[in-house]
């Protein structure tokens, strides 16, 4: 081999190493703007889960609300049923006419 032969095959070489550099430093930076990017969504989602801890009900708040809503229909379900019954003995004790003809 001669020395221009050895050049040429050591220029060709150091061609695709910087190819190849070049290729993963692209690959690298694409990297480091999607880490970026998850780091904000996942700052995003705590901020957002934080808030839904803060505004919406629990499972234990909603329990609550639901046997006091429960606790009022039954009041109201024994208000009528009291009425149905207070009902019956208006009718119960109505006197009866007697009609005479005369």
């Amino acid at each position: 081999m001669t020395g221009t032969e050895i050049m040429a095959v050591v220029g060709f070489f150091v061609m695709l190493a910087g190819a190849g550099w070049r290729v993963w430093d692209r690959v690298e930076a694409k990297v480091k703007v999607a880490d970026e990017k998850a780091d904000k969504n996942t700052a995003d989602l705590a901020a957002h889960k934080l808030h839904c801890a803060e505004v919406f009900a629990t499972k234990q708040g909603m329990q609550e609300q639901t046997s006091q809503l429960l606790r009022a229909i039954e009041g109201v379900g024994n208000r009528i049923d009291g009425m149905n019954e207070r009902l019956d003995r208006a009718f119960e004790q109505q006197p009866r006419r007697t009609t005479t003809r005369g």
